[in-house]
């Protein structure tokens, strides 16, 4: 196993593993705990208890990011 570094060590005492956080909680944590010297990036998996086979459960979505994918639209 890899050793930790000094900022990785920080982060881990921070984060308690047996309490389960809000999203607010979650997301201010993930500000305040910063590992990398770049932009990172996260994922969200969120059990929404629906039956995918079933076509009356079906969920779909969309999401407006705040600035944009910086990609301009060419006509």
């Amino acid at each position: 196993m890899a050793t930790l570094s000094k900022k990785r060590k920080a982060a881990e005492a921070k984060i308690d593993n047996s309490k389960q956080y809000t999203l607010a909680e979650a997301a201010g944590m993930m500000k305040d705990i910063n590992c990398t010297k770049f932009d990172s990036s996260v994922d969200v998996h969120i059990r929404l208890g629906v039956d995918p086979k079933k076509a009356d459960q079906a969920i779909r979505g969309t999401v407006s990011l705040p600035h944009g994918t910086g990609k301009t639209k060419r006509v």
